[in-house]
């Protein structure tokens, strides 16, 4: 009789350990805003927080080596006149992190690498273009300030925050509540849930449902999906019995899933989230006790450190692969105009290194520019003259000299942050 031979998964002996207490973040006043999100996000600087604020909506950004006891006067990140209901950093700028609100909007942030004086109450730039709530934020996979947002008016908006214009706004698809939205790898493809129980895959660029599948999970309680590497669809959801289930599915063939599996009867939502480099799904829920990188409680935060039992010390190639790193792959006009690109990967085998401080720089660009002359064209007279070749010479050269005050101004100020930091560092 033959054997049928499984192959051993890598990951089979792994598992999680609580960090030491002073390696966690203690003191936070997390939110207890009632909505489905993580209200945390964390990169390779920083660690975000979306806590309690009165009169308003804030949250706390933390470097990440200030573990301990938070002051409870640490400056916030304020500006929302309403709660944050979710929280995104920028995959391909450390420093930029952009917040949504109950207020409807979605403001677009600089956190600096030296810790504020005071509260930071100005955004680089606040978007608007909701009429309820905006409940999820997503940035594009691998093209440069290409922002993702979803509210609670059904409505789906892709935002260039370079420029501070809509992109794309996909108003006609979900017919309620959206629950869910996701890029794929490569930023061509949304997977999204709703309220109306159904799983959708969208091409946002031509504005089209692709695929679609109606009772995913049989259940009435909310469902969440990510893409795969691979680009299959997993999805977390609710039996017809209040059970919690995952599903695997092939957007080619949406009949019949590739596997569900039951889990158990917590009526907690499973938010999944992805590790592409390593294909492993992290699944947690509100009051589940389950293990996450970074564990949210009531009063702290806690890193949860993940373990893969091996005999050598030496760098791990299949455990830590060429993963996506901080240069995008594509611009925001690229991208709208049909080019697609796989993420930038970097290697990990010397550490990464977060890159300098950079500013996101925001051109709003005036809508004058290409709005037609309003009212009857009036007669030219002597004052709608040309300018002399000398009066443009001397407006270019002025142009000129501006320009470079203000790039000298820049380095200054570059300088001096540096400067700031390096005194902060030393002084930790």
């Amino acid at each position: 009789m033959s054997r049928r031979v499984v192959r051993q998964s890598k990951f089979r002996h792994v598992f999680g350990q609580a960090a030491k207490a002073d390696q966690a973040y203690e003191d936070i006043r997390v939110s207890k805003v009632t909505w489905d999100s993580s209200f945390c996000a964390v990169n390779p600087k920083f660690l975000a927080i979306i806590v309690e604020a009165g009169g308003g909506g804030a949250f706390i950004v933390l470097p990440l080596a200030k573990t301990g006891r938070v002051d409870k006067n640490y400056p916030l990140v304020t500006g929302h006149t309403a709660p944050v209901l979710d929280i995104d950093w920028c995959p391909h700028n450390d420093n930029v992190i952009a917040s949504a609100s109950d207020d409807t909007t979605i403001m677009v942030w600089q956190i600096p690498d030296y810790t504020p004086m005071r509260n930071i109450t100005e955004p680089i730039i606040t978007l608007e273009g909701h009429s309820k709530r905006v409940g999820i934020l997503s940035w594009h996979p691998t093209a440069r300030n290409v922002l993702l947002s979803a509210g609670g008016d059904n409505v789906i908006i892709i935002w260039n925050v370079g420029t501070g214009e809509v992109l794309l706004s996909l108003d006609d698809m979900h017919p309620d509540v959206i629950h869910s939205v996701c890029w794929n790898s490569n930023g061509s493809l949304l997977a999204t849930t709703c309220k109306d129980k159904t799983l959708r895959i969208i091409d946002p660029r031509k504005g089209q449902v692709v695929a679609e599948r109606f009772a995913a999970h049989e259940g009435m309680r909310p469902m969440r999906a990510v893409f795969t590497r691979q680009g299959h669809i997993f999805t977390t959801g609710f039996t017809r019995m209040s059970q919690r289930e995952l599903g695997l599915w092939d957007p080619n063939n949406f009949e019949e899933p590739v596997a569900l599996q039951e889990m158990d009867t917590s009526n907690g939502v499973l938010l999944p989230f992805y590790d592409p480099d390593s294909s492993i799904v992290y699944l947690c829920g509100k009051g589940d006790s389950s293990i996450r990188f970074y564990k949210l409680h009531e009063r702290k935060c806690e890193p949860i450190i993940m373990t893969v039992p091996r005999k050598s010390d030496l760098f791990q190639d299949d455990l830590y692969p060429d993963t996506p790193g901080p240069e995008p792959a594509l611009e925001a006009d690229e991208w709208l105009s049909g080019q697609d690109a796989e993420p930038v990967l970097i290697s990990l085998r010397d550490g990464y290194v977060p890159p300098k401080h950079r500013e996101l720089r925001v051109t709003k660009r005036n809508i004058l520019d290409v709005r037609p002359p309003s009212g009857p064209r009036r007669s030219q007279s002597a004052s709608d003259a040309p300018l002399s070749q000398h009066t443009l010479e001397t407006l270019l050269e002025e142009i000129k000299a501006l320009r470079e005050r203000v790039q000298a101004q820049e380095q200054r100020i570059t300088a001096l942050e540096n400067m700031l930091c390096e005194l902060v560092d030393g002084t930790d």
